[in-house]
């Protein structure tokens, strides 16, 4: 057999449809329910359901219930996945396609904005804060990173407190939820909910589709608040922001152009 009649790896062969290539556009920047890819795609639902199928048996695509209405689902872009399905595309074609996974450093003439991004959830006790405190633990002070919940808690649930404690030194005990309210003053370049009850909030700010993204991650303190469950979650978390940052361009500053 010649080198050009080699099978495609399984990356090319999944990602080459039009639609599939479509829905993973579509899922590359926000979780969505299939009727929510039916409108965003123009495509028939049976067509949608088929190709998330393939998607799904591909290991590219997760599917999750909902926790706000079990009887619907959330797909989700495993992008971990999809990068080591790139570098491993490259390398069947060639040895020398390695993938640089390393985000190009940011350059300009002037200083920068920085960009801002707000993490939502319902209690602002676990999801919204950690992934708050990861964007600081990842970017710095490159990005501003706030969090916020429609109904918030007390306090931080003491288990989120130890899995950024423990997993990443960062110490947020001194810190309270706050609800979205005190966030209504505020402008975000990114809006970011974490569950998928305080998706339905009807807030000006995740409507904008510009701006907003979903992540439709289950809350670890529903199922007897175990703490591997926070580890997980916050694992889960921290993936998706190290895949979020890249897309936060730092925003000059008008008044600093010449």
């Amino acid at each position: 057999m010649g080198p050009f009649e080699a099978t495609p790896p399984a990356f090319v062969r999944l990602a080459s449809h039009p639609v599939r290539w479509r829905l993973l556009s579509e899922l590359a920047r926000s979780d969505y329910r299939v009727r929510e890819l039916v409108e965003r795609t123009g495509q028939p639902q049976s067509l949608v359901s088929y190709h998330l199928r393939l998607l799904r048996e591909g290991g590219l695509v997760v599917a999750r219930r909902s926790s706000f209405d079990a009887r619907d689902s959330y797909h989700h872009l495993d992008l971990e996945r999809c990068a080591e399905a790139l570098t491993a595309t490259g390398l069947a074609l060639h040895p020398s396609l390695r993938l640089d996974r390393t985000p190009p450093p940011t350059t300009g003439i002037a200083p920068p904005r920085r960009p801002s991004v707000l993490f939502a959830c319902t209690g602002n006790s676990a999801r919204s804060p950690i992934a708050a405190a990861l964007v600081g633990h990842l970017a710095g002070d490159r990005v501003e990173a706030a969090s916020a919940g429609s109904h918030p808690k007390p306090r931080l649930h003491p288990h989120a407190v130890r899995v950024l404690r423990d997993d990443y030194g960062i110490d947020v005990s001194d810190q309270r939820p706050t609800h979205l309210d005190s966030t209504s003053h505020r402008s975000f370049d990114r809006v970011v909910s974490l569950c998928d009850r305080v998706r339905e909030v009807r807030r000006p700010e995740f409507r904008d589709p510009s701006r907003s993204i979903h992540w439709s991650i289950p809350d670890p303190a529903a199922s007897g608040a175990r703490y591997p469950a926070f580890r997980q979650v916050a694992a889960d978390i921290e993936t998706r922001v190290r895949h979020l940052l890249p897309t936060l361009t730092p925003i000059p500053d008008p008044e600093a152009l010449p």
